[in-house]
Order: C-alpha cells, then sequence, then structure tokens
C-alpha cells in the first residue's frame, strides 16, 4: 500500500545567501524514487521564490533573471550568541515560517517527512523547520538527511529533533526504512553504481520551474585537500552522456526548460567519454539551451576544441576553481591545476568567444596559514592572465584532509559548533590575513568587478 510521502527542503539563515541556481537535487532524486515504487510524494521547499502562498499575500518578490537566477526572500532575524560578534545582518532566506505552516496544513497528509540539509552552518533553519513540522503534524516520522546530517551526523542525531538521521547517499536506506517502518516491500531497487537506472529528479514538484540541475557525475578523480567530494561518494560515478541528453531533452520538450546547470565537480574530466560525446549529442539532436557550471569546473582539461565546444553549446555561466597562484599551496592542497594551465586555458575560452567578464576564477581565501599576500598575488595573476578573481571564502568540512590543520589555526571551536563553519566570519583568519583584510580584497574586487 503505498504512503504519503513529504519532501522537505528548509531555510537557508546566513549572513548571506543567493540563488545559484539552487535546487535540492538529491532530495528530488529521492522523491523520482519512491514515485517509482508506488509512493505519493509532495514537497515543500522553503527557498521556493515563487510560492502560490506569497503570491497571494502580494508581497515584493525578490529579483529573478532569465536564466534561472536570482535573490531568494529574506527577513532579518536574531543572530546565534555565538556569532554576535559579526557586524552583519543574519537573515532567513526563504518563505516566512507562517508560509510554511500553511503549506503543511494543505498537503497531503504526509506518513513520513524527508528533510534535506545543506552547508552544516545552515543547521539553525533545519531545526527550525523540523520544529514546525512536529508541532503541526504531530507523531509523525521525520527523517533527516544531506550534507549537514552526513558531515555532523553526531550533531544532527543529538540536537536536530529529527527521528532519523542518514549519512551519505539516502536511496538504499529509505527504501529500507520504509520497509522497517510500514512493511514496504520495495518494487524498484537500482544498483547504487548505476546512476543511469535512478529515475528522473521530481523537479515537477517545484511550483514555477525556471531552470533545472543536471547530475552526469557524483565524486570525483581528485582529492583536494580542502573539499568534501569523496565523503560523499567513495567511488567516481558516472552517466552515459546519451542519457544525460535524453535527460536535457526530456525537461525541455515536456517542461519547456531552456536553462541547466551542473554542480558536477568533474564534468570535463575524462573529456573524451562525457563533455564532447555530450555535447556533440546536444548538436545533433538540434537543442537550444544555456547551460550554467556556477560551482566550478577544471582547468586543466580546457582546450581549443573544448572551449570551442562550450561556447556553440550555450554554456552561458563558467566558473573554473584555481584555488592559489602559489605553487607550494597548489601542491599541498591537492595539485589539481597550475598556473601554465589558466593561462592557455583563458586563450583558448578567448579565442572561442568569451570575455574577461565570463571567465570567472574561483580563489581560495582563509584557508589555515594564508598569507593576504598570497591572496593579492593570485587575484593580480587572474587578472594579468585576462579573467574574472572571484574570491571563495574558505569554510572548514569536517573530514577533509584540512580539517585538521583547521582545528589547530581556527580562534573558534569548529569541532563542536558548525555555526563557526560559516564562511563569512573567516574561521581560519590569522595574523597574515585578518578580517579586514579579506574585507578590504573583497570591497576592491566589487569596485573593480
Amino acid at each position: 500500500m503505498s504512503k504519503n510521502i513529504l519532501l522537505v527542503n528548509p531555510w537557508i539563515y546566513d549572513f548571506a545567501a543567493y540563488d545559484f541556481w539552487l535546487k535540492p537535487l538529491g532530495l528530488l532524486y529521492l522523491g523520482g524514487l519512491l514515485r517509482a515504487n508506488g509512493h505519493n510524494v509532495s514537497l515543500i521547499d522553503c527557498l521556493n521564490p515563487h510560492s502560490v502562498l506569497i503570491l497571494e499575500e502580494k508581497v515584493h518578490l525578490p529579483k529573478r533573471h532569465a536564466y534561472g537566477h536570482g535573490r531568494f526572500s529574506r527577513s532579518v532575524i536574531p543572530k546565534p550568541d555565538c556569532l554576535r560578534f559579526m557586524p552583519r545582518s543574519y537573515c532567513r532566506y526563504g518563505i516566512d515560517p507562517d508560509v510554511f505552516r500553511r503549506e503543511l496544513q494543505q498537503s497531503p497528509k504526509p506518513d513520513i517527512v524527508l528533510v534535506t540539509s545543506m552547508m552544516t552552518y545552515w543547521y539553525p533553519g533545519v531545526f527550525d523547520a523540523i520544529k514546525i513540522i512536529k508541532e503541526e503534524l504531530g507523531p509523525i516520522p521525520v527523517v533527516l538527511g544531506g550534507k549537514y546530517a552526513s558531515l555532523c551526523f553526531e550533531h544532527a542525531r543529538a540536537h536536530s529533533g529529527a527521528d532519523y538521521v542518514i549519512c551519505g547517499r539516502g536511496e538504499k536506506p529509505i527504501l529500507k526504512l520504509l520497509w522497517e517502518l510500514f512493511g514496504e516491500e520495495p518494487i524498484y531497487n537500482p544498483p547504487e553504481d548505476d546512476l543511469d537506472a535512478l529515475p528522473y529528479p521530481a523537479f515537477d514538484l517545484i511550483q514555477k520551474l525556471d531552470q533545472v540541475s543536471i547530475m552526469t557525475s557524483l565524486g570525483c578523480p581528485y582529492r583536494c585537500t580542502y573539499c568534501s567530494s569523496h565523503l560523499f561518494n567513495r567511488k567516481f560515478l558516472r552517466r552515459n552522456p546519451t542519457k544525460v541528453v535524453d535527460e536535457i531533452e526530456y525537461w525541455q520538450k515536456n517542461f519547456g526548460i531552456q536553462n541547466f546547470s551542473f554542480y558536477d565537480d568533474a564534468l570535463l574530466v575524462d573529456a573524451e567519454n562525457m563533455i564532447i560525446p555530450l555535447l556533440a549529442e546536444i548538436k545533433n539532436r538540434k537543442l537550444v539551451c544555456q547551460f550554467h557550471c556556477p560551482n566550478g569546473l577544471h582547468l586543466r582539461e580546457i582546450n581549443a576544441d573544448i572551449s570551442r565546444m562550450l561556447f556553440t553549446s550555450g554554456f552561458k555561466t563558467i566558473r573554473f576553481g584555481f584555488e592559489t597562484a602559489n605553487f607550494l599551496l597548489q601542491k599541498d592542497t591537492g595539485g589539481k591545476v597550475k598556473n601554465d594551465e589558466l593561462r592557455q586555458a583563458v586563450i583558448h575560452l578567448k579565442n572561442a568567444g568569451y570575455s574577461t567578464h565570463d571567465i570567472g576564477i574561483y580563489l581560495l581565501c582563509g584557508i589555515p596559514g594564508q598569507k593576504e599576500a598570497d591572496v593579492v598575488s593570485s587575484i593580480d595573476f587572474v587578472r594579468r592572465c585576462g579573467a574574472k578573481p572571484i574570491l571563495a571564502e574558505y569554510s572548514p568540512i569536517p573530514g577533509t584532509k584540512m580539517w585538521v590543520d583547521a582545528i589547530a589555526s581556527s580562534l573558534f571551536d569548529i569541532e563542536r559548533e558548525p555555526l563557526y563553519h560559516n564562511n563569512t566570519i573567516l574561521s581560519c583568519r590569522n595574523d597574515d590575513f585578518s578580517y579586514e583584510a579579506y574585507c578590504r580584497l573583497k570591497a576592491m574586487l566589487q569596485t573593480k568587478g
């Protein structure tokens, strides 16, 4: 007998947040799998900028862009006690709590609620969502999964209020839990290593769908010291590029989607077996799309042919992870890219048609022991190469290789309090790279563009 299953994407509580094509992809994949198993699935997205109930109240809506990104609705809320030292407003991003309560009341009464989580330091929004779910729906099992739940498992289990906490991928645990709680034997239980066996994510549950996130892989062949990708996915798994284009075509033909985002860690890696056949198939089917890669692509893979294919296929938002121009830091953090590779990549991209403003290069700032001079020289180097430097503030992530160094260098108790992972506070600031120095660099980049 099928169950009513409610999916909830909680709020973001932070000093700053922007919707760079952000969608709860893992949660929506679970929704697709649960529907394939005969269950009735609904979604409440607390970050939804197009909530029907908000529209009914005729409030001022945040600005959205044609490419499917934009601002969230936001309200200033009290800072957590441990963050009161920060001279910035702390906000709830997303719908108002009373709108969330009304959506809970109007949704089909669920038999179980699945709540996702993203950044470790966004957990207060997760906790508030679970608290309201319990108040409105009573003794219904609440399951918490996602990044925070996986990286801070004991913290989530002790403090979140969820009845069950899942660490890592959720497909197998959720089907197992439904069997244990309700005797629901899986109808469809795809193998974990076959990403193409997963049903499409349930994007149709989103009100006013303006873009779709596409997964081509899980994991990453690199082991950068600051990154948690390998903690979630022990293997590097990839889809068949033709199957990826099948999905793109499905969303375009059935829902009119023109904008697609990729958050994969390794979209360009082994280009002959993924991005090249993928883009060739898009061209063969005459699909007209705009593609966005806000997460940061691998520069090492860029050459003249791939640059040209990206440009002619409609890749509008391209960002690359460079992290630093300091050779020793490059080596210490994983050695994923070198200075000469950046120079050559920018040349290829510009020859293909991209402008300086189009080529965004992420520079990691605030890592343990980093000096201001290193960040300044990295900014200067990216500019000399003809690209746009973008500061990516370091957030300490439990379980990564850099975590031990972060604990040793941080002024804050990052082991016990995930709020101190917040990249805005620059957890690993030091005498050679102060918070004030970071603010000056940030302002300089915003002024010069």
